[in-house]
């Protein structure tokens, strides 16, 4: 891969902000109209010649200007993250939203979903934010709520103010008897801790006790609803942004997209390799392991540490303002992490 000159990097960040900005082919006049490049326009032609064949940049038409190649986003985001630009700086529309979700947000849902929902709007892309696994998280209350003598609800309250709850039927009825003394149990292997210490927490009679059919059942239903609850708890906002952009008008190119935004599973996969990095990562069209994501771009970002870590993304076009994207998602990552 040709090794881009500084006259060619601006030539070639020039180029995408024009892209990023109007979403149509720029030619080299616009270039040499719009941005100070202080060289000639013959110069600029040469130069988009050179991206064109190395390419970082592609014509669609003969007669049309170029459009910026994956990996003309590659070369223009390693550029951004190596630069003196200081991508953690907030604008103040972007402060003001930060704070705004600090003074409002009093559970951790309220401050997922709020942030969710800055991202939409700072971005113009969908935001999602992925929620601590809820295995990890400690439990604060669990009650087993008669809905009728065969069918019980599960909710389980975490220390964070995570409710997750699911009905559970059964071939006979559950005296009320045996289900307070079934909560009990469970009660006591579990508050105060989480689904993964639950072995530690057991002693003889639990153990004991986790041999009534019953009690297996609704321990087996409880870690169930945990995992849907981390899976089906990712806060999603802005699709309705994401398929208004120009690249998505086309049915054909938009129908494969909303399919995994809409399978759970799909989504958390996207976003659950994300390294163990401060450093917001950007996966840019191809990059991403899906080929239905090959026309969008990734930027996310882990909040928290250990068991208590989540994620906060944005995906968009690969024509997306990477700039503002990544100060927006680094300042999601912060509020998220209570800095």
């Amino acid at each position: 891969m040709l090794m881009l000159s500084d006259r060619r990097q601006r030539v070639l960040a020039a180029l995408i902000e024009e892209y990023v900005a109007y979403a149509l082919p720029v030619g080299s006049r616009t270039l040499v109209e719009r941005h100070k490049l202080g060289v000639s326009p013959a110069t600029v032609r040469n130069e988009l010649s050179v991206l064109e064949e190395a390419g970082y940049i592609s014509q669609p038409h003969t007669s049309a200007g170029r459009i910026p190649t994956d990996t003309g986003y590659r070369s223009f985001v390693d550029e951004l993250l190596r630069s003196e630009l200081d991508l953690s700086a907030m604008d103040e529309s972007t402060e003001k939203a930060v704070q705004q979700l600090r003074d409002s947000a009093s559970e951790l849902d309220d401050l997922m979903e709020h942030t969710s929902a800055a991202l939409a709007h700072l971005t113009d892309c969908l935001s999602i934010v992925l929620p601590p696994s809820t295995l990890s998280l400690n439990i604060r209350q669990l009650s087993l709520l008669s809905l009728t003598p065969y069918r019980v609800l599960i909710v389980v309250v975490s220390d964070k103010g995570r409710v997750l709850n699911r009905a559970v039927d059964f071939d006979h009825p559950i005296d009320a008897q045996v289900l307070a003394h079934a909560q009990d149990i469970l009660s006591h292997v579990l508050v105060g801790h989480n689904f993964r210490e639950m072995k530690n927490r057991m002693d003889l009679d639990t153990i004991s006790a986790l041999r009534d059919p019953l009690i297996h059942q609704l321990l087996s239903e409880l870690f169930i609803c945990l995992q849907e609850g981390g899976v089906g708890h990712a806060h999603k906002v802005g699709l309705s942004t994401l398929i208004q952009q120009p690249e998505f008008q086309h049915p054909e190119t938009l129908a494969p997209v909303l399919q995994l935004l809409e399978n759970n599973t799909v989504m958390v996969h996207l976003l659950d390799n994300i390294e163990d990095s401060e450093e917001p990562v950007v996966r840019i069209g191809k990059e991403n392991d899906n080929e239905c994501f090959n026309s969008v771009s990734v930027v996310a970002a882990k909040y928290g540490r250990g068991d208590d870590e989540g994620v906060v993304a944005v995906i968009g076009p690969t024509r997306m303002n990477y700039v503002q994207v990544i100060r927006a998602v680094r300042a999601a990552q912060r509020t998220l992490k209570g800095e």
